[in-house]
């Protein structure tokens, strides 16, 4: 299929027989690294949202001449202008943000040299409302997205922890999961992936592991903190 190992996410809803027709994501980075490769590669209908020149670069290059792709190089936000982000390896974040998975993880300390100015739009002027499987990974500004969200997704990935990080927009995310008629899935090492319960309903099997993978994680963050 690809010369990648297929993505968790892919294998998770390949075995709950989930097919999606329009897959979104916002915060590829690098194309090989994006959660929903195995989609892409399948032609499946899809939206990339990125507002980074270096990987919008890289994902142009890897994905020339494909037709199923719809790419925005601009930064899903709260609104439509200029953002500041900031780079720290592989986590380019709203320079604004008082947390992220860098400054809370790393002890990153945003500086001028590590900031680029981008343009961000609203998510809704890029959701046409038929997105049925939605990966958010902005390094905290995952809310942004999901404020502004046209489409009702099957399914929503989003990273909401990892370490000693809790996305700082977690009770706003949950909220909205819960009004929406969403539920838990399954979580993996940085991410929720949430299902319209009308549709994906966890089964007893899925419930009982992910009360052992929040034991896990609780357990991960108490030994991060306590070590600093």
């Amino acid at each position: 299929m690809n010369e990648n190992p297929e993505k968790g996410l892919y294998l998770q809803l390949k075995r709950r027989g989930f097919t999606p027709s329009h897959v979104a994501e916002v915060g590829v980075y690098m194309p090989e690294t994006s959660n929903i490769f195995d989609y892409i590669e399948a032609g499946i209908r899809t939206t990339l949202v990125e507002p980074d020149p270096e990987s919008i670069k890289r994902i142009r290059e890897r994905f020339e001449g494909y037709d199923n792709i719809a790419l925005h190089t601009v930064a899903a936000y709260d609104f439509e202008g200029k953002l500041d982000l900031s780079q720290r390896d592989a986590s380019t974040f709203v320079s604004e943000l008082e947390e992220s998975p860098a400054i809370v993880n790393d002890g990153y300390v945003v500086t001028d040299d590590d900031r680029f100015s981008v343009a961000c739009t609203t998510f809704d002027t890029l959701d046409d409302g038929s997105i049925d499987l939605l990966s958010i990974d902005t390094e905290g500004s995952e809310w942004f997205v999901i404020k502004y969200l046209k489409s009702r997704p099957t399914v929503i990935s989003v990273e909401t922890h990892g370490a000693a990080y809790v996305n700082p927009h977690l009770d706003k995310i949950e909220a909205w999961m819960s009004e929406n008629g969403y539920g838990l899935l399954y979580k993996e090492k940085c991410d929720s992936v949430y299902t319209r319960l009308d549709k994906l309903p966890p089964s007893l099997g899925d419930k009982i592991a992910l009360m052992f993978r929040n034991a896990q994680l609780a357990l991960r963050r108490f030994r991060k903190r306590r070590l600093g």
